[in-house]
């Protein structure tokens, strides 16, 4: 069972899965890991999982431009998981976090699967680049929404019913919602806030890395995977060929959207376990 806490991941008190290979899963932009807590059930019969509650929230890594420090506190994360190498898998700013480490430090890593996580290279990293430096980015890229996010409720049942009547909400299972509700926010004096700091989750944004290209330079090591949703704007907004160069054969689709992890968590943990065992036994 998931736990609330300050470091997010499977409770290790009476733990019997050490024999299941270590797994580190690193979420999205703005969903706490507890919001993935239907998919990481269905995986930990088969994983043994670890991860971050909720990245770029520690002050000694804060959010800088292309997240160095994001990458630095995932690595200090997966250090202290004593199973090493692990797998990583992450959702969009999780998984290219995770393409990233492992670029960075491939002893620590056995494999990596991206659930629609956008890599952004080539010309469109140079548009990036340009719009950064022109002060442009945060206002073309999701930090012009993310900034004027409303972030507080009088309780969590207003909140729930907040995000139950958004669209972009409207394909969540109601278990998957109320996780988000529990794990995404907290109490403060007025009632209920947001615990993913908007301003954290605006920098985030405003940050997206426009240097992949210098991490995927090199042939990896290991086997890359990326689960594509059919009807993801944003893979198709950054490109895919890329990727699609990137990880060869371990390209695969799924239907959904972007957020199709949180939208059809047993299919995508189906499809996850599936191409990671793709993955394992290329190693």
């Amino acid at each position: 069972m998931l736990e609330q806490d300050n470091d997010f991941w499977l409770q290790t008190a009476g733990r019997t899965d050490f024999h299941l290979p270590p797994l580190h899963f690193a979420h999205g932009n703005s969903f706490p890991t507890g919001t993935y807590r239907e998919l990481l059930n269905h995986l930990k019969a088969d994983y043994q999982i670890h991860a971050l509650e909720m990245l770029g929230h520690n002050p000694a890594y804060p959010v800088t431009d292309c997240w160095p420090e994001l990458c630095r506190e995932m690595i200090a994360r997966i250090e202290a998981i004593p199973d090493k190498p692990v797998i990583l898998l992450g959702h969009s700013l999780g998984g290219v976090l995770s393409l990233m480490v492992a670029s960075m430090r491939p002893d620590l890593v056995r494999c990596v699967l991206m659930l629609d996580s956008p890599v952004v290279s080539g010309w469109r990293a140079q548009m990036v680049k340009m719009a950064k430096l022109a002060g442009l980015f945060p206002f073309v890229s999701p930090a012009r929404s993310s900034r004027k996010r409303r972030k507080s409720w009088p309780d969590q049942e207003s909140a729930y019913q907040h995000f139950a009547a958004k669209d972009l909400f409207a394909s969540w299972p109601q278990p998957v919602l109320r996780d988000y509700i529990k794990y995404g926010t907290e109490p403060y004096p007025k009632g209920v806030t947001l615990r993913f700091n908007r301003e954290i989750e605006t920098a985030i944004y405003s940050c997206l890395p426009h240097n992949v290209d210098q991490f995927t330079a090199r042939p990896f090591s290991m086997p890359i995977g990326f689960l594509c949703g059919t009807t993801s704007v944003e893979c198709r907004q950054a490109g895919i060929q890329n990727t699609q160069k990137l990880v060869g054969d371990n390209f695969e689709w799924i239907t959904g959207g972007h957020l199709y992890p949180l939208e059809s968590p047993e299919i995508t943990a189906a499809a996850t376990h599936s191409l990671l065992q793709k993955l394992l036994s290329k190693i």
